[in-house]
């Protein structure tokens, strides 16, 4: 049986940036949250979309070849699969993000910020 997740207080409990933790699962996807803050890294999923949704705060989503995207509050964006995109936040953001559980962190891009689905799935 499921169970009422109550996202600001997991948030609370979050001290590191760009390192999503899963909060639950439904239909092959994990829903994550995430505190963001600075710039992450180009990168791309060849196989699967991200949506992203701001819980508080500003999140620019650079995306290749297109105009970036601004998402305050209560925005969300789905990043299509395959498209090459950099999730930027100037100031702390807070975001709820869904994707299949195949999705890599950072796709084929390997780098410090990069966090395994077993860091993911630590419990908060």
């Amino acid at each position: 049986m499921n169970t009422v997740v109550n996202l600001k207080e997991k948030l609370a409990k979050l001290n590191e940036h760009w390192s999503p933790r899963v909060v639950g699962e439904f239909d092959g996807n994990y829903a994550k949250i995430a505190k963001l803050k600075g710039t992450f890294t180009w990168h791309k999923h060849d196989d699967e979309d991200e949506l992203f949704l701001v819980i508080s705060g500003t999140l620019v989503i650079e995306i290749e070849n297109h105009p970036s995207v601004t998402l305050n509050e209560g925005e969300l964006y789905i990043v299509p699969k395959g498209v090459m995109h950099n999730p930027i936040a100037e100031k702390e953001c807070h975001v709820l993000v869904i994707e299949k559980k195949s999705t890599q962190h950072t796709g084929d891009t390997k780098i410090e910020k990069t966090r395994s689905i077993e860091d993911q799935l630590k419990p908060i």
